[in-house]
């Protein structure tokens, strides 16, 4: 066993006692835990980076418009021939009297499918028709409802008023919130109405969404295999065709892994560019909230109003002159071979309408799974200690032991984290002053089957954690926008995704971009 290992094992004890933690009999669960992630801490304990914190700085401006609409920094107006969810609001305007119609079928839709465990608790077909009532009369007040009678669900982390917030955890409901969480409050006051509240991996703490109080969470697109997590039950609830659009959070890729996993859209947007107020803390300088919805159109109209702009979504048009950045250093491997042919051919398509491919490099980004951890298990922990020390038979087997190991980290590998984002963040600042846009696989796997703990790529075994996360966490310790849409199948039929990603600030390039590669894929 390593050096690291060993000194953990003469540690353990001792800092328990530190921090006053009264259950000292775990002390080999810790150290199991610990084993997994030597590769990381092997990693944070010989790294050494600068000491500029750059990364807490305001983000860049975002980018001009010297490209044409489709590629720049800005959305268009919503037509009045849209598609998606613009046209079940469209619909719903033109007749307010029928706007809880699309809502109460997804209701019945949620219901029919409740073998998916997709949501925990369901709205009821009075609340709809009352909400809807609402927003038909401030529809008559002049109100323009951008979002009206449009059904959507909400990941069961923040606040919805009406519904109790559980977390997807243990122990007693709390009574139902009395406020929405403001992502929320600004989709109603748009017209949309809530059909529930979905499952997901226990405190967003994981990556499958396999949960021991709710049930697991399973993947529309075929039984067995993991929808992803953590925000897999509003992947599910989109990919089912039960709405077609669902709020997430992404602290490590917990948007894009599910909805790569369920063959649907899901948007990270840059940091705080979509308020976190009303939304339970997982790890704070990490966490992001954003849509997965059925388009990259439908992701973009709900962005716009969910970060408060006006009614906007995409302007989609030839990728001539873009600078797609293809960073092949660590990105592209390892990867399963089905996926770097689904990639490759998305790429191909890219460059066939317009886009001008870059190869880069990035170095230190192979540093991102040791900044993370260190910085994800401190601020879980400490964001989750009471509740740790005084119900830990609340929480699950995994979650328990993931926040009991972030006690064990000294403050200087946080700070040394913190620096190495920094340094991670002016990297790829650097490069994008050269691209317009990244392009990447979203995981290096296909979706694999529910209940394991490793998979293969190219004949070698990988933690399961290592495989669906490296690619997807820089994105959220640089705070960048990154977008996954699906860009094939894998050799087991289930769907492949494609992350886009751009410079803080950069969200509408991103959207753009997307939407355009989704038309591409579709011809």
């Amino acid at each position: 066993m390593t050096d690291l290992y060993e000194r953990f094992s003469r540690a353990v004890d001792a800092l328990a006692r530190l921090g006053d933690y009264p259950y000292g009999e775990r002390r080999q669960a810790w150290l199991d835990r610990l084993r997994v992630n030597l590769p990381e801490l092997e990693a944070l304990d010989a790294l050494a980076p600068e000491t500029e914190l750059g990364y807490l700085a305001p983000p860049p401006a975002a980018p001009g418009d010297k490209l044409p609409a489709a590629q720049a920094g800005r959305g268009i107006a919503v037509s009045r021939h849209a598609p998606g969810i613009a046209a079940i609001a469209r619909e719903a305007r033109d007749a307010p009297e029928r706007a809880a119609e699309p809502a109460k079928a997804a209701l019945a839709a949620a219901r029919q499918q409740a073998g998916l465990n997709a949501f925990i608790t369901l709205s009821d077909t009075p609340a709809l028709d009352g909400a809807a009532a609402a927003a038909a009369r401030k529809l008559r007040e002049g109100a323009a409802m951008p979002l009206m009678g449009v059904p959507f669900a909400v990941k069961d982390l923040m606040q919805v008023a009406g519904f109790s917030q559980t977390n997807g955890s243990g122990g007693l409901k709390p009574p139902p919130a009395l406020r929405d969480a403001l992502a929320v409050a600004r989709l109603r006051e748009a017209g949309a109405l809530v059909v529930g509240t979905t499952n997901l991996h226990e405190l967003a703490y994981g990556i499958t969404s396999e949960n021991p109080h709710y049930g697991w969470v399973g993947n529309p697109r075929a039984a067995g295999y993991t929808a992803g997590g953590s925000s897999g039950g509003s992947a599910a609830a989109v990919a089912a065709g039960i709405v077609r659009l669902a709020i997430g959070t992404d602290t490590a890729g917990s948007i894009r892994i599910p909805a790569a996993c369920c063959g649907v859209v899901g948007f990270k947007p840059t940091f705080d560019a979509i308020s976190r107020d009303g939304a339970q803390a997982l790890g704070a300088s990490l966490d992001h909230i954003g849509p997965i919805a059925t388009s990259v159109a439908d992701a973009a109209l709900a962005y716009s109003i969910m970060a408060g702009q006006a009614e906007r979504t995409v302007s989609v048009g030839a990728l001539r002159g873009l600078r797609v950045g293809v960073p092949r250093n660590y990105f592209y491997a390892p990867l399963a071979e089905d996926v770097a042919h689904a990639v490759d051919q998305a790429l191909a398509r890219m460059q066939a309408d317009g886009a001008v491919l870059v190869p880069i490099d990035l170095p230190g980004v192979e540093h991102s799974a040791a900044l993370q951890f260190a910085t994800l298990c401190s601020e879980a922990t400490d964001i989750h200690w009471r509740r740790l020390v005084d119900q830990p038979e609340t929480l699950g087997a995994d979650v328990r032991v993931r926040l009991e190991i972030g006690q064990f980290f000294p403050a200087t590998w946080y700070a040394r984290a913190q620096r190495g984002r920094a340094v991670l963040a002016h990297r790829f600042e650097q490069a994008m002053q050269a691209v317009d846009v990244l392009v990447t696989p979203t995981l290096r796997i296909e979706p694999p089957r529910s209940g394991g703990g490793a998979v293969e790529i190219g004949g070698q075994e990988v933690p399961l954690h290592t495989a669906v996360t490296g690619l997807t966490m820089p994105f959220n310790l640089t705070g960048m926008p990154a977008l996954t849409l699906p860009c094939g199948s894998g050799a087991n039929g289930l769907p492949i995704g494609l992350q886009i990603a751009g410079a803080r600030g950069a969200d509408w390039r991103v959207l753009n971009a997307a939407a355009r590669v989704e038309a591409l894929l579709a011809a």
